[in-house]
């Protein structure tokens, strides 16, 4: 397409010649019909010896840039312009021989079934639903709308996805919760007959794992994203439009608010409650309730201003213990001193 079309279609200034493009890419690495962008300043050095066919940038480095889609929010138009050229994976259409779908299933004739993929007794698949070659969807489960499930993805009996969901290769929803009562023989199941919901465009990473709840309900509220490799237990609740980063795990009948940031490898401990709004440094370990917009760090969390202080003082610590011991030693004799002068006076 024309550099003015998509400008037009993406609602950016165009400064410099129009131009056909025909791809994206990085500002390193673009060729001359491709677009590439500037969000972030560590990069702005390249925007000299960039040879892309334009650059989406903000009108702060406009100027330095020969022909600029010039807006306010960089990252977030060079994400709608790839959206653009961006190929979709898969190419099996249709509803392929090679599936199981049970004769009480309602599957829409739009939905895409790919090879060896298993639908059950009850379940539900919306119109325009894709879903990939090796997909498990369990009895009375419901796939909504617009939904991608990607290989392998698993949902238990009972899961309930609402429209326009992506869940990545790999992902688990409806697994058993880990719950397990004390007897003297030993360790007890008890049982998980709750079930998974998931609300409409959410989208989860390869390989996480949401468990069904023990009684009631696990969900996961809408627009939240899921990184990869992230355990969710029975009964937690995610709200909506939150962000939860790789290898975090939340333990069970934690609640989860509104727009929280769980930076990569939280670990959160159970019967909690995360506020709206809070913001978890990566590695930090959540042990109590965190009202809203509250920003920690660290392991127990504490306040991340305070991590932060902390953390510029680890690295002294070896040089602060010689100097500890050295005023130790510097006191002690001094006390000696003083003890000995008290000794003579005392004589006189």
């Amino acid at each position: 397409m024309l550099l003015s079309e998509l400008a037009t279609r993406l609602n950016l200034t165009l400064t410099g010649e129009d131009r056909d493009i025909t791809g994206v890419n990085t500002l390193a690495d673009a060729g001359p019909q491709e677009v590439a962008f500037l969000a972030n300043p560590k990069y702005r050095d390249q925007l000299a010896a960039t040879r892309a066919a334009a650059v989406i940038l903000g009108p702060d480095d406009a100027s330095d840039a020969v022909t600029g889609l010039v807006c306010d929010n960089p990252y977030l138009a060079f994400a709608r312009a790839v959206q653009l050229f961006a190929v979709p994976q898969g190419s099996f259409t249709g509803q392929s021989e090679r599936s199981f779908i049970h004769p009480e299933a309602d599957v829409h004739s739009s939905a895409t079934i790919g090879p060896n993929v298993f639908v059950g007794a009850g379940a539900q698949i919306g119109p325009d639903t894709t879903l990939f070659p090796g997909c498990y969807v369990g009895e009375e489960s419901r796939v909504g709308t617009g939904c991608t499930l990607y290989p392998n993805v698993v949902l238990m009996a009972g899961t309930g996805i609402g429209d326009r969901v992506v869940l990545h290769a790999g992902v688990v929803l409806g697994s058993d919760g880990f719950g397990f009562a004390q007897s003297r023989a030993g360790m007890e199941k008890f049982p998980q007959i709750g079930r998974v919901i998931v609300e409409d465009d959410v989208e989860i990473g390869a390989n996480t794992t949401i468990d069904r709840a023990a009684l009631g309900e696990t969900r996961i509220g809408r627009g939240t994203k899921i990184d990869n490799l992230v355990q969710l237990g029975h009964n937690v609740q995610v709200g909506k439009n939150s962000i939860i980063v790789a290898q975090v795990g939340v333990a069970g009948s934690t609640v989860i608010g509104d727009r929280v940031i769980l930076a990569g490898q939280v670990g959160v401990a159970g019967h909690l409650s995360i506020g709206d709004g809070c913001r978890v440094g990566a590695k930090s370990g959540i042990g109590k309730t965190l009202p809203p917009n509250t920003d920690v760090s660290g392991i127990p969390a504490i306040p991340h201003g305070t991590y932060l202080r902390a953390a510029t003082t680890i690295p002294k610590l070896p040089d602060m213990a010689r100097r500890i011991k050295q005023l130790e030693k510097e006191l002690e004799k001094l006390q000696s001193l003083m003890s000995d002068s008290f000794s003579k006076e005392n004589k006189e």
